[in-house]
C-alpha cells in the first residue's frame, strides 16, 4: 500500500522514537507501584490473604459504579467463574461472537457449555444486537418453565456474553433488552473496557455481571489479575464463596462444602493493581490524547478508516485500530511496520475457525470475517 511508509514514520513521529523499537502496548509505572508490592513483602501478606485485595475491591466498585467486586488471578478465571454461577453447565449454550480473543470463548468451554458465534457491528466490533435479533426470533423459543430453548440443537441457551473489544462499547443496551425479552442472562466481557462507558454506564454493569483482566497489556496492570463486578447481593456472595475453595468460615479448621476453584487474586498482585487504579483517569487522559492525534491523521486518509466508537459511548482506546480497505493493504502493512520495528498486530483469527471450535453453531459471521482481515491494531502505549 502506498501510505505504509508515511503512516509508519507518523507512528514514529508521535512516539518521538527515530528508530529504537516501539512496542503495540507497554505498561506505564509511574506512581506506588514499587513502594505498594515492597509493602507487601515486608508485611509477608502475599498470598490471597490481604489488605490490598480488599482495597482493590473497594476501588473497582468506585471506578465501575458496581456494587461488588470479587478479585481475582485473570480475566479468564473470572469469566469461567462468572458464567457458571449464571448456569453455563454441560449441554447448555452460551451467545458470544466470533471475533474475540481464544478466553472468551474457553471460559465458555471451561464449564461444559457450548458457544454459539453470533455477528459483529463493524463499527463497534461488539456482538450485533440485529443479528442476535435475527437468529432469536428464527431459532429460539422461551418454554413453560422460562427457559430459552435453541430449536435446532434443542438446548437451553443460559448466557450471552458479548465483549467490548479493544475498549469500544458494542450496542450492550440493545443486546441487555434481547436478553431480558428471552430470559437469558448477560454476563459482559469487559476485559479490554475498563473506563470506557456506555452514557454514564461503565461497561460491566449492564448485565448480571461483568468481569474484567488486568494482564500485562491492559490499560492498567498487575501482571495477571481479573475481577467480576455486580450489583447482585447473592451473586457476589457465590463468587467470592466458588473463588476461594468453597472454605466455611472456622477459626482453625479447613472445611470446604462443595467443588471450587482457587481463584483468588493474590495480595502482590493487588498491591500492584491498586497502584495502577490510583492513576487510571491519568492513564486514560494520556490515552484519548493519543487517540485524538491520530484520529486527525487518518481522517485525512482514504485508504484506511480509524476506529473511534459509536454515539453515546467513551472508549478507553485501549488498542488504537485501523480498518483498511483491502486485505492486502492490511498485510503489507503489518509486514513493512513490523520489519521496521514499530509493533503491530492483526485482530484474532475467529474463534469459529480455530480447531476446538469449527464444529459450534456458527450464524453468519460476515462483518467479522470482513473486520478479521482487514483490522490493525497499532502502537497505543502511554506516552510520557
Amino acid at each position: 500500500m502506498s501510505n505504509a511508509q508515511p503512516i509508519i514514520n507518523f507512528i514514529r513521529s508521535v512516539f518521538r522514537v527515530p528508530e529504537a523499537f516501539i512496542p503495540l502496548h507497554a505498561p506505564y509505572f509511574g506512581g506506588n507501584e514499587k513502594k505498594y508490592v515492597l509493602d507487601t513483602i515486608e508485611s509477608t501478606f502475599v498470598s490471597s490473604v490481604g489488605a490490598y485485595v480488599h482495597q482493590f475491591e473497594a476501588m473497582m466498585q468506585s471506578i465501575t459504579g458496581a456494587k461488588h467486586c470479587i478479585a481475582t488471578v485473570n480475566g479468564t478465571t473470572a469469566l469461567h467463574l462468572a458464567l457458571q454461577i449464571a448456569g453455563a453447565t454441560h449441554n447448555t449454550e452460551v451467545i458470544t461472537q466470533p471475533l474475540t480473543f481464544v478466553a472468551t470463548a474457553n471460559a465458555i468451554a471451561h464449564t461444559g457449555a457450548s458457544p454459539v458465534f453470533i455477528d459483529v457491528d463493524k463499527d463497534t466490533l461488539g456482538l450485533s444486537p440485529a443479528a442476535f435479533a435475527e437468529f432469536l426470533e428464527k431459532h429460539v423459543v422461551v418454554n413453560d418453565e422460562g427457559y430459552a430453548i435453541n430449536t435446532h440443537t434443542g438446548k437451553r441457551i443460559v448466557a450471552c456474553v458479548p465483549m467490548h473489544t479493544f475498549g469500544f462499547p458494542a450496542r450492550i443496551e440493545a443486546i441487555s433488552e434481547l436478553c431480558s425479552k428471552y430470559h437469558i442472562a448477560l454476563v459482559e466481557d469487559a476485559a479490554e473496557s475498563l473506563g470506557s462507558y456506555v452514557g454514564e454506564k461503565h461497561t460491566g454493569t449492564f448485565g448480571i455481571m461483568g468481569t474484567f483482566s488486568f494482564n500485562g497489556n491492559k490499560t492498567v496492570t498487575c501482571g495477571g489479575g481479573g475481577a467480576i463486578i455486580t450489583n447482585d447481593d447473592a451473586i457476589a456472595q457465590r463468587a467470592k464463596h466458588l473463588s476461594t475453595t468453597a472454605k466455611l468460615p472456622h477459626a482453625y479448621e479447613f472445611v470446604h462444602d462443595e467443588v471450587a476453584y482457587n481463584y483468588r487474586m493474590p495480595n502482590i498482585n493487588a498491591a500492584l493493581a491498586c497502584a495502577q487504579l490510583e492513576q487510571l483517569d491519568k492513564i486514560l487522559t494520556n490515552k484519548k490524547d493519543l487517540a485524538s492525534t491520530y484520529t486527525k491523521y487518518f481522517n485525512e486518509l482514504t485508504d484506511v478508516s480509524f476506529v473511534t466508537g459509536i454515539e453515546n459511548t467513551v472508549p478507553n482506546y485501549w488498542l488504537n485500530t485501523l480498518v483498511f480497505n483491502a486485505p492486502a493493504e492490511q498485510q503489507s502493512f503489518l509486514q513493512k511496520s513490523n520489519e521496521q520495528k514499530v509493533m503491530t498486530r492483526p485482530i484474532w483469527q475467529l474463534m469459529n475457525e480455530l480447531p476446538m471450535y469449527k464444529n459450534c453453531l456458527t450464524v453468519n459471521v460476515e462483518n467479522a470475517t470482513y473486520l478479521s482481515k482487514r483490522v490493525v491494531n497499532i502502537p497505543s502505549s502511554y506516552r510520557p
